[in-house]
């Protein structure tokens, strides 16, 4: 056996070595003429303009009212077309007077669902999305009334079954959320009260409507990235959201038997009447900006996702999942 010729091998690593030397000069000079700076404005990815920061300077009185915003948020998904992805179907959103669940809503009645809004006391805010449902052509009925009360829940699912005859979708979107600087603020009422409406109200809807849910039914809750990275300033928020996700693989888990799937979505910063009851004008008017996108959502670039997951013709292998649209990569 003959022995490696260490000339040709000492040659081919010389030559390497060369290669990768050039490579890095190359990059150098790069790098010494100045490279293209990581650009500072927001992010646009679809025909229509979305607003970006600086946001107005607004702050809402709880539990915030979107007729009131001076800048109010897009929800009407235009250039969705509808395709009857929900036809005939049945669906319940809770906070569905605004924001989000607005969004939600408008696009459940453009797939073919008649739908049924929950929310608290807006009622301004109620009718006017109630109209906004009614000129897809579906029907709409509007429910005024606590999540954290299981007897309204229950009695809220029983009429909307009586009203439509069924229930095909539940949507847990109702909220609360309040900031605070330290945890030494969170008192024992201000964190019951987040708890028992983001988690209670989700438990209370979910059993309240599961007697009259069959299969090809969906449940989707509505998470957050807060319930995925947490936050600072939102402790008791961030976890009842984190429970929320929890929530929806373990509900997953359990309702697979009978063909009814459950998934979350974990929205980033969306601009609807929740922040700017939360944040001061001066905080608000930064909102969006530390996203990748460098701006807030709007609430039709959210809504898309709850229809998908809605959807058998377009979900039905997929439960259990929480889909992050935080406007920022990965």
């Amino acid at each position: 056996m003959s022995e490696p010729d260490e000339t040709g091998l000492n040659s081919a690593a010389e030559g390497t070595a060369d290669k990768q030397r050039a490579i890095q000069s190359r990059q150098d000079q790069k790098d010494a003429a100045g490279q293209k700076e990581e650009s500072k404005e927001p992010v646009q990815t679809g025909k229509q303009q979305k607003p970006v920061p600086p946001m107005p300077e607004q702050h809402l009185v709880k539990p915030g009212l979107e007729a009131a915003m001076e800048l109010k948020p897009q929800f009407m998904a235009e250039g969705y077309h509808g395709s009857r992805k929900l036809d005939g179907k049945v669906a319940i959103v809770t906070g569905g007077d605004s924001g989000i669940g607005r969004a939600i809503a408008v696009l459940y009645a453009r797939e073919g669902a008649d739908v049924a809004i929950m929310y608290l006391n807006e009622h301004e805010d109620a009718k006017e999305t109630k109209r906004c449902v009614e000129a897809e052509g579906a029907r709409c009925v509007t429910i005024s009334g606590d999540v954290k009360d299981m007897a309204f829940c229950k009695q809220a699912v029983e009429q909307v079954v009586r009203h439509f005859g069924k229930l095909d979708v539940l949507v847990n979107n109702a909220a609360f959320q309040e900031h605070a600087q330290s945890l030494m603020d969170l008192t024992e009422e201000r964190f019951d009260e987040t708890m028992r409406t983001n988690i209670y109200g989700y438990f209370h809807m979910v059993k309240a409507a599961l007697p009259h849910l069959k299969r090809g039914a969906a449940i989707i809750n509505n998470g957050s990235v807060t319930g995925l990275k947490g936050s600072k300033n939102l402790l008791d928020y961030s976890a009842t959201k984190g429970a929320i996700h929890a929530f929806t693989m373990s509900l997953a888990a359990n309702l697979l038997d009978q063909g009814i799937r459950v998934n979350a979505v974990a929205p980033g910063p969306v601009w609807t009447p929740l922040n700017p009851a939360d944040q001061s004008p001066d905080k608000i008017k930064e909102f969006g900006k530390s996203t990748d996108m460098k701006r807030p959502a709007q609430p039709d670039e959210i809504s898309p996702a709850f229809v998908f997951l809605a959807s058998s013709v377009c979900s039905s292998y997929i439960s259990g999942i929480v889909l992050p649209i935080t406007g920022s990569v990965g």
